[in-house]
């Protein structure tokens, strides 16, 4: 039977979920495992106040919690928060990469330290908070789980994001690059990578903008964070997966309104 706990072998799998303080995918993707039984790592850098109020809530539901702080784009703040993690538990088993910035802007006021910015952030502290947990799990028996988040839409990118598109791009090859490396360390630890589609839209976004993305869906909605953490959750317990990435979109990826959707028949 699937579950976090025979994937472990323990009652309270150790899971560390970065960029978990705001009340959006990675906080949800970290309640979610505490449903399952897992002690939770939150971490933030600015959003202390609100990862605070979801520590003391995880608390009062019984699950042992513990907040670590740092910022994502530097290496020895990033590796000091997963030894943390390890020296407050003993272990870690599961990681989640959610920790990301974006913001839009035109092509022509993007700057060369725009992208660099967006790389350190998105991709570097990725692949550093990555190595630091995988190599954790190369010597526990048991092994662990990474999971990284990136976007559905890469295949199609939204305008005004072209500073930050090639820093979520390589996230998928690093997923895949690293699989391969800690496979060859330990078999038991797995590296895999999620695509989120459109799920938890800005509170200000126009009421005619989320009809839009509802109907830009195969399943004419849009998604909720939930969605990702389930995902994750699939992820962890699942034992034959490593090395690939996910996408969670409703079919939004393969999804184009061109008018040839229905009604249109060939043969």
């Amino acid at each position: 039977m699937f579950s976090v706990q025979n994937r472990f072998q323990t009652e309270h799998p150790v899971a560390l979920v970065t960029g978990s303080g705001a009340p959006r995918v990675g906080n949800a993707i970290a309640c979610h495992l505490a449903t399952l039984g897992c002690h939770i790592a939150l971490h933030a850098n600015a959003s202390l106040a609100a990862a605070q109020q979801t520590a003391d809530s995880l608390r009062r539901a019984d699950t042992q919690c513990m907040m670590v702080q740092g910022p994502i784009d530097q290496s020895a703040a990033v590796e000091g928060f997963v030894q943390q993690v390890t020296e407050r538990f003993g272990r870690l088993d599961i990681l989640v990469n959610s920790a990301a910035i974006w913001s839009p802007k035109s092509l022509e006021d993007v700057t060369a330290d725009d992208v660099r910015r967006y790389l350190e952030v998105n991709t570097l502290g990725s692949f550093v908070a990555a190595r630091a947990a995988g190599l954790q799990m190369v010597s526990q028996p048991t092994g662990g789980c990474i999971i990284n988040i990136g976007d559905w839409a890469l295949v199609r990118p939204y305008l005004d994001h072209a500073a930050y598109f090639p820093s979520k791009g390589a996230i998928e090859a690093m997923t895949r690059s690293l699989a391969v490396e800690f496979a060859q360390r330990n078999r038991s630890v797995f590296v895999n990578c999620i695509h989120p589609g459109p799920v938890l839209l800005a509170d200000d976004l126009p009421e005619e903008k989320r009809r839009a993305v509802a109907a830009s869906t195969l399943v004419k909605r849009v998604g909720t964070a939930e969605h990702i953490a389930h995902a994750v959750q699939m992820m962890v317990e699942n034992d034959f997966i490593t090395g690939t990435a996910l996408v969670v979109d409703g079919g939004r990826t393969i999804y184009s309104d061109d008018g040839l959707q229905t009604g249109y028949r060939t043969g």
